[in-house]
């Protein structure tokens, strides 16, 4: 039996480096052997059907695949699309005050963790950043840019969670739901 599940790309198609067209990303997964593929936005979220259960597969495999095909390593993240739906039915964004200037984000985790060596909720030292909360897989933060127009979270979540991760804004993971 066949099941849904999501791969999220890391760092592909920003600033005109790593280039990986979504036509050709499509093209790679049905050669692959996967089925109802999607695509969404340019930043690298694919929704497709697979008889493989096993994540850590699937993930390298893909992995594996990218780097034949565009010549370069672009590091892969699957979600079962069950656990995807699950998050969005949790919205851990319910009791967040959103205005123009948030940005919700879920930073997925290749590999869960035990602890985040600092307590949660943080925030950062300008009060621009938070981290609200963490599953071990996900991390659930707020980015406040009228306080500051960047901030350092990727370097804090790199430097506390190591470079096999990757970030979303809350509206494409709802937007990607909706391919599922």
């Amino acid at each position: 039996m066949k099941s849904k599940c999501i791969a999220l790309l890391r760092g592909i198609n920003v600033g005109g480096h790593k280039k990986v067209p979504m036509a050709d990303l499509k093209k790679m997964m049905t050669d692959l052997g996967f089925e109802n593929i999607k695509t969404l936005l340019n930043s690298g979220n694919v929704v497709f059907s697979t008889s493989e259960k096993n994540i850590k597969i699937l993930e390298n495999r893909i992995a594996e695949a990218l780097e034949e095909t565009f010549d370069f390593p672009v590091p892969v993240l699957v979600r079962k699309a069950t656990d995807f739906q699950k998050l969005i039915k949790n919205n851990p964004f319910g009791n967040i005050e959103i205005h123009k200037d948030i940005r919700l984000y879920v930073t997925f985790l290749k590999s869960p963790a035990k602890n985040t060596h600092f307590e949660i909720p943080w925030l950062s030292e300008d009060r621009s950043y938070q981290i609200i909360d963490f599953s071990g897989s996900e991390i659930i933060s707020v980015l406040d840019v009228s306080e500051k127009k960047t901030t350092d979270a990727m370097k804090i979540l790199e430097d506390n969670f190591g470079k096999e991760l990757t970030t979303r804004n809350w509206n494409t993971l709802i937007k990607l739901e909706k391919h599922l």
